[in-house]
Formats: C-alpha cells, sequence, structure tokens
C-alpha cells in the first residue's frame, strides 16, 4: 500500500483553485479523517498549530535601547564631566534625567509589545475534527493538515482549511481584509490568481463563521496560516527612523560637534593669546561645554511622546515603537481601497421606509437605545403601527444576540442581524429574539433572502 503524500510536499498557495477532492489526495487524507498514528507522526512533523511570537527583547534588552541615542550620550559625558569636577549636583540632575527618560520608554514600548502578543488569542481553544471516521473535541494546537474539521455557527475557524461542504455558509474575515460584511463560502474553485478577499472555497483562521456550517480540510497550520504570516511580518518590523528621529540625532551630532570645536578653541585662545594656566583652563572648558548640552531636550520630548502613545492605545491603536508616534502628523495622504478597514465593522440602521412614511433612526453601532423619528412631521409621541410590527419581524426572524461587554455592544452572530436586533429595541420589541419559543422556522438562504419563524408569546398566541 503506498504511502500518503506528506502535507508539506502540497503547494498551499494553489489550494483555492484545486477540487477538494485533490486537495485531499495532495494532503494524503480523506473524508473519514487522519488515522490517530498519521496525525501523531505530522503533529511531531510540523509542529502544534500555534502562531508563534517572534523573540521578543528582554527586559534589559528594552531598557538599554532607550539609551542609544546621540543625545544622550552627550549627557552621560556631560555626567561623567561634571561628577570629575566635583559638581554632584548637576551630576544627579543630569543622570536624574536620563533615567526618567529611559524609564517611560521603556515602560511605553513593554506595554505595545504585551499588547502586540495578545495576536495567540484569535485562535480558538478546542475544534470538533473527524479522525478514524469519529467526530472528536480536540485541543487547536493538535490539529495537523490533512485533518477534517466541521464548524458550525459561531465557532472560530482554527486553521486554514480547504472547505469540503458548506451549507449557507458566511465568514467574518475582517482582521484579514478590513471587509465589514461577512464572506459567503463554497467549495468551487476559484481562480489561482484570487485576491485573499475572493478565496471563497476557503475558511482561514481566526475569522468566525456567522452562519451555517461546513467541514474544511487543514491545509495550513500554525505560522503557515494567513494570520501566522501576519504575524511574521510584526516580528519582522525593524526599530523606525522617524524624521523625529533623524532631526534629534542630527541636532545631537550638531551640539556635539559645536562643543568640542568651541572648547578646543576657547582653550587654544586662553592658553595661547591670554596666557592663562592649562589646569583652570580645563575646568573653565568643561564647565562651558555641560552648560552647553540641552539636558532637559530629550526628557521632554520623550514625556510628549509618552502622552500621545497613551491616547492612542486609549482608542485601541497600538504603536509598538515610542518615536513612531510623531509620524502620524507627518502623514498628508492616506491611499486604501478597502472602505471597511477604516470602519468600526459595525452596521447600524439609519432609515427604515414603511407605509405611513419614512423614520430616521438615532444610535450608534449595536447599542439598543435610540429614538426614531418622522422624517416629515418630527418627533412622533406614539411610533407607528408599522414601525412597530417591523421592528417585532426583525426581532423574531433573527439568530444574532447584543451583548454588553465593558460598556461596549457586541453583535454575536451576522453584523446584519446584529443591527436588525438593535433597531428592534428601539422600536419597542427587546434585543432578544424568540427563537427559544420558536414551533418552527424556515433559516435563511441567500438564495431565496427569505426567513420565517413561527413564535409563541406569553399570551399563547402564535406569530407567523
Amino acid at each position: 500500500m503506498a504511502r500518503p503524500a506528506a502535507p508539506m510536499a502540497f503547494n498551499r498557495a494553489s489550494a483555492h483553485a484545486l477540487p477538494a477532492d485533490d486537495v485531499l489526495a495532495a494532503l494524503g487524507s480523506t473524508r473519514r479523517g487522519l488515522e490517530r498514528a498519521a496525525a501523531e507522526r505530522r503533529l511531531a512533523e510540523v509542529g502544534p498549530n500555534r502562531v508563534e511570537t517572534s523573540p521578543r527583547r528582554t527586559w534589559l534588552a528594552t531598557l538599554l535601547a532607550q539609551f542609544n541615542d546621540v543625545l544622550i550620550s552627550v549627557l552621560l559625558a556631560a555626567a561623567a564631566m561634571t561628577a570629575w569636577l566635583g559638581h554632584y549636583t548637576d551630576t544627579g540632575v543630569i543622570l536624574a534625567v536620563v533615567i526618567i527618560n529611559g524609564v517611560i520608554g521603556f515602560v511605553q514600548e513593554r506595554r505595545a509589545e504585551h499588547s502586540l502578543s495578545a495576536i495567540n488569542k484569535l485562535l480558538a481553544e478546542t475544534a470538533r475534527v473527524r479522525r478514524d471516521g469519529h467526530v472528536e473535541r480536540i485541543p487547536v494546537e493538535a490539529i495537523v493538515p490533512g485533518d477534517i474539521v466541521l464548524l458550525d455557527a459561531g465557532d472560530k475557524v482554527p486553521a486554514d482549511l480547504r472547505l469540503l461542504a458548506a451549507r449557507t455558509l458566511q465568514v467574518q474575515e475582517a482582521i484579514l481584509t478590513g471587509e465589514s460584511a461577512p464572506a459567503d463560502k463554497n467549495v468551487a474553485p476559484v481562480g489561482a490568481d484570487a485576491p485573499l478577499g475572493d478565496r471563497a472555497s476557503l475558511a482561514f483562521a481566526g475569522t468566525i463563521v456567522t452562519r451555517g456550517n461546513a467541514e474544511g480540510t487543514a491545509f495550513a497550520t500554525g505560522n503557515a496560516t494567513e494570520i501566522g504570516r501576519i504575524n511574521a511580518m510584526l516580528g519582522a518590523v525593524r526599530t523606525p527612523q522617524t524624521p523625529l528621529t533623524r532631526q534629534l540625532a542630527a541636532f545631537g551630532r550638531s551640539i556635539s560637534l559645536f562643543v568640542l570645536v568651541f572648547s578646543v578653541a576657547a582653550f587654544a585662545f586662553g592658553y595661547f593669546v591670554r596666557g592663562m594656566p592649562a589646569a583652570d583652563l580645563f575646568f573653565a572648558v568643561v564647565g562651558i561645554a555641560v552648560a552647553a548640552v540641552p539636558e532637559g531636550l530629550p526628557a521632554i520630548v520623550t514625556i510628549a511622546l509618552a502622552v500621545g502613545m497613551e491616547r492612542m492605545a486609549r482608542r485601541k491603536a497600538i504603536v509598538r515603537y515610542l518615536a513612531a508616534v510623531e509620524t502620524l502628523g507627518a502623514v498628508g495622504v492616506i491611499c486604501s481601497d478597502k472602505t471597511g478597514t477604516f470602519t468600526r465593522n459595525e452596521m447600524t440602521v439609519e432609515t427604515v421606509v414603511v407605509g405611513s412614511g419614512t423614520y430616521r433612526i438615532a444610535g450608534r453601532g449595536y447599542e439598543p437605545r435610540g429614538s426614531i423619528v418622522s422624517s416629515d412631521a418630527g418627533m412622533q409621541a406614539a411610533l407607528s403601527t408599522d414601525v412597530r410590527r417591523l421592528g417585532a419581524a426583525a426581532a423574531h426572524c433573527n439568530d444574532a444576540r447584543l451583548i454588553e461587554r465593558g460598556g461596549q455592544w457586541l453583535a454575536d452572530g451576522d453584523p446584519m442581524e446584529g443591527a436588525l436586533l438593535a433597531f428592534a429595541a428601539k422600536a419597542g420589541a427587546g434585543i432578544e429574539s424568540d427563537r427559544r419559543q420558536r414551533d418552527g422556522e424556515i433559516p435563511f438562504d441567500p438564495a431565496r433572502r427569505f426567513m420565517a419563524t413561527l413564535a409563541r408569546e406569553a399570551s399563547g398566541s402564535r406569530i407567523f
């Protein structure tokens, strides 16, 4: 019996363009899944399905990096000279400025690195797979290329999958594509040159299933996944040379050169022209050199950048290097082909048109609070019956949930259904759909663009 093809021999870049059975054959797997022994061998061969973060700088390396600056070097030299001259107060002040500057930069950059390491949390903890024809739940780290993974609505995709079967499947891929709307998925191959967002036959690690169910074979795990590739790109980022750091370095060199030239000239003038003692001249020149160094400049710059970094963090924008904050002020033009990239990835019902007229819906995001205003007659004392009935329909035919977390409302499920549920609450229908009391339903189908439910009210009456 021929041994199955090794998973590393498979060209992952072509998974979306090949028929599903060809991908299975290339991975040495079947729709029954891998045998346990084969899965264990592959796990030992390719390693755990875990996004390996790049080696982080040690705390000592991060701290020492704060002093790798021309101006800081000049300050340290000035501190050494004042200590040699016996001016210990000046020495203490200069060293205090250098230490405060280093500590502020160290704390801010370590905090940013901790935030970036959270990318591992994008992967789920367990997943359902089929092995030897039996479905079981295993740790995500144990998934290997060739495993058959089963997905349901609400699941987080544990690895890059080539879909083998998909039923009304939609996946939220905003973390990779920036698109706010879920992507429709199917099993049909697509063109080999299709961009990431158009690879409908694939489901990517870290994305979330918002509708339907599916099964697929894992063809890339760990760092080989798209999210792993992004993580590797983040790890390859080098400390940037920003306009501010270049200007400060040039200023530091200029100050150093000026102090050196002026000190030599002053010493030569005093010794050769005025005939002053060399020892007295040396102490005088050193004092002038120390006085010429702007001790407060590094601390002022660092504090200003730290304040900007903190403000960005409060708005959930991570700045890895302190000096990079300044580059935001130098941006003149931003070019992008993805409108969703700069949105909040939320949907909101803003206008409703019913038989009684047109209504504007106030509110933001998924928060289930806001007024409903008629475009014709201003605020209505009593909402139109049509608006109330539409809100009730939006609540009944809905599989999403609204969750308040940390003062922010989030949609658990399809973003559009979340937006409809928020509108239903504003129309007086509440934020919970009646799916727990349903006597029957016709699930939404993209082909029909229709969903229907038969629900039972507390009074016992039924609503269709």
